[in-house]
């Protein structure tokens, strides 16, 4: 059994720890192959490229990535995905949609696509990949109950990485205008005397408007401070 006297230090102590914890490191780079810009009207599409590569880029993702580059005066019109497959079916779903840009002069000249493609202003597709893992963890906790009553003691640790690029193609060239990338990494805690007190890091949320941030900038070609 834990001395009582000892408790308060002990919390103390790991309260210092996690004041220096549960927080998240970043970088993100991009890599320019053309001009870009953006006129008043036109618009961009997010979608996912996981079934090119073999992994699933979560749909919240995608979601957060549309909502954050929207968001704000300076937001860019977003054509929200499901509509963009639904008024394009079959050309976008995941076995018929264009792998690379040397397919998109092909498919525009499928009946229909430029049309439907020049109908909602489309001037950039913004192909996602990626995810967030659990790469690290360590610590033990447990936890029991009796007739006194229960808690849990330990403490417990764990590290996730979230790690997304996006291509982004330029409609007007049919061509690749450059990637953005973002690599992020978080280290959550969680302490526990009697009360376990988790100290999450926000991995993915931070990946979400850190890319969108950085695309926002490279599309419509601002320097970023």
């Amino acid at each position: 059994m834990m001395h009582p006297d000892r408790t308060p230090k002990i919390l103390a102590g790991m309260m210092a720890i996690v004041a220096f914890s549960g927080c998240t490191t970043s970088t993100v780079q991009d890599v320019r192959r053309g001009d870009t810009g953006i006129g008043d009207g036109e618009a961009i599409v997010i979608m996912g490229k996981s079934y090119h590569l073999g992994n699933e880029t979560e749909s919240k993702y995608i979601q957060c990535v549309e909502d954050a580059i929207a968001q704000g005066r300076e937001g860019l019109r977003v054509i929200p995905r499901k509509e963009f497959v639904d008024s394009l079916f079959p050309w976008f779903e995941p076995r018929t949609a264009p792998a690379e840009t040397k397919n998109l002069a092909k498919l525009m000249t499928r009946p229909g696509v430029a049309e439907k493609i020049a109908e909602q202003n489309i001037r950039y597709i913004v192909w996602l990949a990626g995810d967030t893992e659990k790469v690290a963890g360590g610590g033990s906790m447990s936890c029991a109950a009796g007739p006194g009553g229960g808690g849990c003691f330990g403490f417990a640790w764990w590290q996730k990485d979230a790690d997304y690029d996006a291509s982004v193609w330029d409609l007007n060239g049919l061509e690749s205008a450059g990637t953005v990338s973002t690599d992020v990494s978080g280290k959550s805690f969680m302490p526990a005397l009697v009360i376990p007190l988790p100290f999450i890091a926000r991995t993915q949320a931070k990946a979400c408007h850190t890319l969108a941030d950085q695309l926002h900038s490279f599309i419509t070609d601002e320097e970023t401070i």
